[in-house]
């Protein structure tokens, strides 16, 4: 690609990833959650992929690490549902706890006590973790598929037409 997408591209791409975490952070209380922030995190990755080449991309970073971001994602999910085995599968064991996302929710009118979350914070961003490890994944690798040479010689000679 050109200079100029490069440089816009590095200029914006923490913009992306910043603007995805918040809509991770913030799916609790506003249109969005941890699917549609991973999402928005993984476009960056493809931003980075489509302006600069693979091997810049392997340079910062490793496909382990995006499969580890998805695995991390998966564990902290199931962990977090585990937490309140002592009752049921996925209690909400921070609710009405005190400290950040556990605040008893109001009745009636609310006094603007946004930190009445409980577990759905903590799921959001397991889930936002999870779902940009899988989508720059795929992307990944659909961005080494385009390098790759066919596997026989059918599919070289359909290819030359």
């Amino acid at each position: 690609m050109s200079k100029i997408v490069r440089t816009i591209t590095a200029l914006i791409f923490w913009a992306v990833v910043v603007f995805g975490l918040y809509v991770v952070i913030h799916g609790h209380l506003t249109p969005g959650g941890g699917f549609q922030g991973g999402a928005v995190i993984a476009s960056s990755t493809a931003l980075f992929l489509v302006a600069f080449s693979k091997e810049e991309f392997l340079k910062k970073y490793k496909d382990a690490f995006l499969s580890l971001a998805e695995s991390g994602g998966l564990t902290l999910f199931i962990s977090t549902a585990f937490l309140g085995i002592g009752t049921t599968f996925f209690y909400n064991f921070i609710a009405n706890s005190g400290g950040i996302f556990g605040n008893p929710v109001p009745f009636g009118v609310n006094n603007g006590d946004l930190n009445t979350g409980g577990t759905l914070p903590p799921m959001n961003m397991a889930v936002g973790l999870e779902v940009f490890g899988g989508i720059s994944l795929i992307l990944f690798f659909m961005f080494l598929g385009a390098y790759l040479k066919p596997f026989n010689k059918e599919e070289s000679e359909v290819h030359k037409e």
